[in-house]
């Protein structure tokens, strides 16, 4: 006998009544996938992998010497790689899920200089080089939260970035650090004016507070799955920061300053009642226009096999973050 139907099962409002690209996103699906014809002869893993077809790669990944700390192994289900690498944000290149991976992959990451610069006592600039043989690599397996409302558990590999700004050595002025993504519109199409830029304000730019990127779980991140990170993952180098919403992590980044006063951030700088600049992970502090109560966490099921699951406070990391926000009123602070 089936079951009648209840409150809950009914189809959201926003939902029913969105647009074909809102809607798209609410269901955490690109418009790539949607788009293939009936008779398309692929599997899920290529709806997020890519097809044979495509030019090759650039700056193709390349196999990491890492080590897998005990500490940092979380018992997690991780997200299939073809997941982590088909189903992005990065608009710069392109808005959907699936416009990163087709549309980066003549993105070159070699050479690449990261300059740390503002309140040190030792501004520098590093190559890609420099990084792989001044810190040794770690695998760790984190929590991803994007802010809307999916989730994966991903093994990144990197470094802590408090060893980088040891290195610069913050000066007593330094309350900050800001970060700063490469602006190149030619390689980049979503940053040329037009109906591709999203809206933002390019070069993307992010901040974090200092004891925020001196935090152990903060990381400067090379690679995932083994291997250096592809474009459509923020290669050469970006930011993991586990407790917070994904769009903290900026990627390929160019430029890390020190600075007395808190940086802008891009998205807050296009949305500062949607956004704001701290983006920790919270059930109880919703977006404006959804609930962060629960999540769709992608595992390793197909392509509409998600799991509904809580969200927990600070994505899970609350015993190393919380004492950081003691005090702090997290609904204004959000």
């Amino acid at each position: 006998m089936n079951k009648p139907f209840k409150e809950s099962d009914v189809t959201p409002e926003q939902v029913f009544f969105c647009s074909r690209r809102k809607l798209l996103k609410l269901l955490g699906i690109s418009s790539a996938a949607l788009s293939l014809p009936v008779t398309a002869n692929a599997g899920i893993a290529d709806w997020f992998g890519g097809s044979s077809s495509e030019p090759p790669l650039a700056s193709p990944p390349r196999p990491i010497d890492f080590t897998s700390p005990a500490m940092w192994q979380a018992k997690l289900t991780l997200t299939p790689e073809q997941k982590v690498t088909g189903y992005n944000n990065f608009y710069e290149f392109g808005m959907d899920k699936a416009d990163p991976a087709a549309n980066a992959r003549q993105f070159k990451t070699s050479p690449w200089n990261i300059t740390i610069d503002g309140e040190v006592e030792h501004p520098m600039t590093l190559d890609m080089d420099d990084i792989f043989k001044k810190f040794p690599m770690e695998q760790r397996i984190y929590r991803m939260r994007c802010v809307e409302a999916w989730s994966m558990v991903v093994p990144w590999i990197g470094f802590s970035l408090a060893s980088l700004l040891k290195m610069a050595a913050p000066t007593s002025n330094a309350r900050y650090v800001a970060f700063q993504t490469l602006y190149d519109p030619q390689q980049m199409p979503g940053q040329q004016d037009g109906l591709n830029s999203a809206g933002l304000q390019y070069p993307y730019v992010e901040g974090l507070r200092l004891d925020e990127a001196m935090n152990p779980l903060t990381l400067m991140t090379t690679g995932v799955y083994g291997k250096t990170l592809p474009p459509q993952n923020g290669a050469p180098l970006r930011l993991i920061v586990p407790w917070k919403y994904g769009f903290k992590g900026i990627k390929s980044i160019v430029k890390i300053s020190l600075t007395r006063e808190q940086p802008p951030s891009t998205w807050n700088l296009m949305a500062p009642d949607e956004y704001g600049f701290y983006a920790n992970v919270n059930p109880h502090v919703d977006h404006p226009r959804w609930s962060q109560a629960t999540e769709r966490f992608i595992g390793p099921g197909g392509l509409f096999d998600v799991t509904r699951q809580p969200t927990l406070m600070f994505n899970g990391y609350g015993e190393q973050v919380a004492s950081m926000y003691k005090g702090m009123d997290l609904r204004r602070y959000f």
